[in-house]
């Protein structure tokens, strides 16, 4: 029997590569939108239903409930994400309220299982490398209210038996990518043949690229994996080294000016996921 999933977050950076993940194992895939989406991707195969919603954080419960309805698997990918404000923004407090009246009304509506989407800011940072065993102090209004989803919802969908996995996400790059990000700025650079200004590009940090990612959060919702997973590659890599590989590409290291920039005097040496 073919498994049914709903996901949200679908147009969105991470929502589309799961999509394409999905397709490949022949879901039956329900996906939430925004007014204006549905004639852009209704043809894409797999796709058998289009909820159209102007903010599916403000739905009720009952809302979700009734879209639910025949539904096996939740894949949650929505979240607010624009590059330089997402950190801070009081918009997280409406994400975390909004997944919650889904997860209720998804319990309600009998699912099987949930799959929610973290991060690694979440941890608390300063250890460097970080497993699923480190111990979680979120420094951000986003980081926070994801903390907040995971404790709330691990207690929550236990009680109602439903299984429940978090996917917590490292760094990401790759197709679609917005720009404000580290390696969409550095292409955009290279193909305008501008200078990229850089820091110095000593930070070590765990990159992926999202198709891979996509392929892992799917993965994870058709398997019997549950609580917290790191999604990550688990191998070191500077911001220099990662900019030179994206440099090469072109065959304009030249371009690249690290030291242009300061370094974030807070912003933590190592980041590094252990899978």
């Amino acid at each position: 029997m073919r498994q049914r999933i709903l996901i949200t977050g679908a147009t969105g950076f991470v929502g589309k590569q799961v999509i394409k993940a999905l397709q490949l194992k022949k879901a039956d895939i329900t996906i939430i939108v925004r007014p204006g989406w549905k004639e852009k991707i209704q043809n894409i195969e797999g796709i058998i239903k289009i909820v159209e919603t102007d903010d599916l954080f403000s739905e009720s419960a009952k809302w979700w409930e009734l879209k639910c309805k025949n539904i096996d698997t939740i894949i949650h990918v929505a979240w607010y994400a624009i590059p330089g404000k997402y950190l801070t923004s009081d918009i997280n407090f409406d994400c975390l309220l909004g997944t919650l009246n889904l997860a209720r009304g998804a319990a309600a509506a009998g699912i099987k299982k949930f799959v929610g989407i973290g991060t690694c800011f979440e941890y608390d940072l300063k250890d460097g490398m970080l497993s699923v065993s480190t111990p979680l102090k979120p420094l951000t209004p986003y980081a926070a209210t994801k903390t907040a989803a995971y404790l709330t919802l691990s207690q929550f969908l236990i009680s109602k038996n439903i299984e429940f996995a978090w996917c917590r996400l490292f760094y990401l790059h790759g197709e679609d990518e917005r720009g404000g990000r580290l390696v969409s700025y550095i292409r955009n650079q290279l193909e305008n043949n501008q200078v990229v200004k850089l820091t110095s590009g000593n930070q070590i940090r765990d990159y992926m690229d999202v198709s891979e990612v996509g392929k892992i959060i799917a993965e994870i919702a058709f398997s019997s994996d549950e609580g917290c997973i790191n999604v990550c590659s688990g191998i070191p890599i500077t911001v220099r080294k990662l900019a030179e590989q994206v440099a090469d590409e072109y065959g304009k290291r030249d371009l690249l000016e690290f030291g242009a920039r300061p370094d974030n005097l807070v912003d933590p040496p190592c980041i590094v996921g252990v899978k």
